[in-house]
């Protein structure tokens, strides 16, 4: 019994040594998976079922933690103070770039922190504890604004405007003009460069692949970084403010690189037109640049750098985002309301087709509905303004008045810059047509027949326009003819210029839109020109080789007198046509041709048969010379310099007088 009994009492005394035992071993299986502690409390509990004794392990256990983790949050705090950038403190530069160990080592003392104030807001009595974490986090959150501020700047991307344009298509339109003859009353068309080409280019053609870097990318994952600890520590705001600051002003530097300049509406409008239109040009490219490429890289950025948080994504990008679109919206408007003068179209619809070319990428980026409003308002404003400058340009043409008449006929400079001006407005023909529906002109003034104002109804807005206005143009051109005091010269300036007319239609797109018929039409209405003119010109001239007078008459003296008048009165009208006529200019190479094949047709077949009956009754008579002066062969040669404008005077007689 007493050895029974000593056994048992060793066993107890040796069973509580034996329980240390066993709860150390427990202790060390645990520790030793390196499972989380949700894992190892579930392991201590089935410890706990096989023997009793194990059942006090889980809170030592927890003890254990609590305090490794109390040894964690105390590391991490000190990590945070001995980066202190308050007031005071010596400022430490944790660069980023150089150390990303250091920089990652600071970002999970943030980390540790942020999970240490999440796990003391459960406890009653950590309020003292609390403070201490969050004085960390505000201090950490210092530091990390002030890193964000400074990557954000240091690693900025400046615009290269240069490298950027040399990737855009760029779309350009020129026309020829000529009229070095404008007159002072034409001061209204005097855009026209004289002697020169008018060239009007159009901007740039963006592709959608087309993008550049506006932050390092190297830098974009580390900004992310810090963005996603300032948003759980809830420096939300912060964040946003120093994002949206730095970038605005960098769009700010963008804008000026694409020479877009803060104006107010005032200083716009005092601007000189040629540098006015330089600034538009330059506005037309930065709004598809700052739009497709600049404000859909930032829309990105925010995208990345703020993802996980739709709220901060929306806010970032506007208020990034809305300063840019002010700026260049403010200029529109300037330009929009500004006055109105017939150079300024053109630019004014590159604008407006600028602006709605990028406007659904706005819609699609922007929520706030403010700004998609005043974009919405500004077009609206900007289309406004070119129907109204195109209909300053209708009322110019038909309201112009010039006396001053063309020395050699030649082609009127309203008639070049209405035709040259027109040859640009078609290529807008689809952007016209929508801003001038439902401006539709009365038909009942143009002047058509039945069927070409049956034709005009089915048109579209803008062709209906044109047809008027070259109506106009054509009436204008007709009470400009009647400034010449002669017939024949005022047919050759309406040939001249109905001619051009119908030439520049041809060849443009404007000849599409009037139709074949309105070619037709004026093609026909050149060579009734041409009729009247040979009948005003060489009508009355003919008259002299008219058979009255030289036949049937007894009296051989009076008929040789007879056919002497008629040759020297037929010798001094030919040799007066050709002096002025050699002066008069008939632009187009073709219509030149055709007119001198219709003289000589004219012409030389009643001199040919009137030389032949007549010419031998005068070969052997004194001075014979004098009235037979020229072969038909010779007004064939001197019909080949009329209307080449350059006057000439015949000198030499080509057939000598016989004695």
């Amino acid at each position: 019994m007493a050895t029974t009994t000593t056994s048992i009492g060793g066993g107890g005394g040796g069973g509580g040594g034996g329980e240390d035992r066993v709860m150390a071993t427990a202790q060390q299986i645990v520790k030793s998976l390196n499972t989380p502690k949700e894992v190892q409390e579930d392991m201590l509990l089935i410890f706990s079922s096989f023997d009793n004794r194990l059942s006090n392990i889980s809170s030592l256990v927890n003890s254990g933690d609590s305090k490794r983790e109390g040894d964690r949050y105390e590391a991490a705090e000190k990590l945070i103070l001995r980066w202190d950038s308050g007031p005071g403190a010596s400022r430490n530069s944790l660069n980023w770039e150089d150390s990303p160990e250091e920089a990652a080592e600071y970002l999970s003392a943030v980390d540790d922190i942020v999970q240490w104030i999440d796990e003391l807001s459960i406890r009653s009595d950590s309020a003292e504890i609390v403070d201490r974490a969050e004085n960390a986090i505000q201090i950490a959150m210092s530091r990390l604004e002030d890193e964000f501020r400074h990557m954000l700047i240091r690693n900025t991307v400046p615009l290269d405007a240069e490298h950027l344009y040399g990737s855009i298509r760029k779309v350009s339109l020129s026309f020829a003009s000529h009229d070095s003859e404008n007159s002072d009353e034409f001061e209204s068309f005097a855009d026209v460069d004289r002697g020169s080409g008018i060239f009007h280019e159009r901007g740039v053609s963006l592709g959608d692949d087309l993008r550049v870097d506006l932050i390092n990318p190297d830098a974009v994952v580390d900004l992310k970084e810090i963005a996603d600890r300032m948003i759980r520590s809830g420096y939300e705001k912060e964040c946003l403010n120093v994002y949206t600051g730095v970038r605005r002003d960098a769009l700010d530097e963008c804008l000026v690189v694409l020479g877009v300049e803060k104006l107010s509406i005032e200083d716009v409008q005092k601007i000189d037109w040629k540098i006015l239109d330089e600034k538009m040009k330059k506005w037309i490219q930065a709004v598809k640049v700052s739009v497709r490429v600049l404000l859909t890289g930032e829309k990105r950025l925010c995208d990345y750098i703020f993802s996980g948080s739709d709220d901060s994504e929306e806010v970032c990008f506007n208020e990034t985002a809305k300063g840019c679109i002010r700026q260049l919206l403010n200029f529109a408007e300037a330009i929009a309301i500004g006055e109105r003068s017939v150079e300024k179209l053109f630019r004014i619809l590159d604008m407006y087709e600028a602006l709605e070319y990028v406007l659904p990428d706005l819609q699609a980026m922007i929520t706030d509905e403010f700004v998609i409003e005043e974009a919405q308002g500004v077009l609206s404003r900007l289309g406004e303004a070119a129907k109204g400058t195109f209909v300053e340009f209708e009322n110019a043409v038909r309201n112009e008045t010039s006396k001053k008449t063309m020395l050699n006929a030649e082609i009127h400079p309203l008639t070049r810059y209405v035709m040259n001006y027109l040859t640009l407005v078609v290529v807008y023909s689809k952007t016209l047509d929508a801003l001038l529906e439902g401006d539709d002109e009365d038909l009942q003034h143009l002047g058509g027949d039945g069927t070409e104002n049956s034709e005009l109804e089915t048109m579209s807005p803008l062709p209906r326009r044109l047809f008027s206005l070259l109506s106009s143009l054509e009436t204008n051109l007709e009470r400009k003819s009647k400034l010449y005091g002669d017939d024949s010269i005022q047919y050759i300036f309406l040939m001249n210029n109905i001619q051009y007319i119908v030439q520049k239609a041809k060849d443009s797109e404007l000849g599409k839109l009037l139709g074949d018929r309105w070619v037709r039409k004026r093609r026909g209405q050149v060579r009734i020109y041409a009729t009247n003119y040979l009948r005003a010109s060489w009508g009355k001239l003919l008259t002299f080789l008219k058979e009255e007078g030289t036949g049937g008459s007894s009296n051989s003296a009076l008929k040789l007198a007879t056919l002497k008048e008629k040759f020297k009165n037929f010798n001094a009208g030919f040799e007066e046509i050709y002096r002025i006529q050699t002066g008069w200019k008939v632009a187009d190479a073709q219509l030149r041709e055709e007119l001198r094949i219709s003289v000589s047709a004219k012409a030389l077949p009643a001199y040919r048969a009137f030389l032949g009956r007549h010419g031998s009754q005068l070969e052997n008579t004194r001075h014979a010379g004098r009235y037979i002066k020229y072969t038909s062969d010779d007004l064939e040669n001197y019909l080949l310099d009329l209307f080449e404008g350059s006057p000439q005077v015949i000198h030499n007689l080509r057939r000598k007088s016989s004695s």
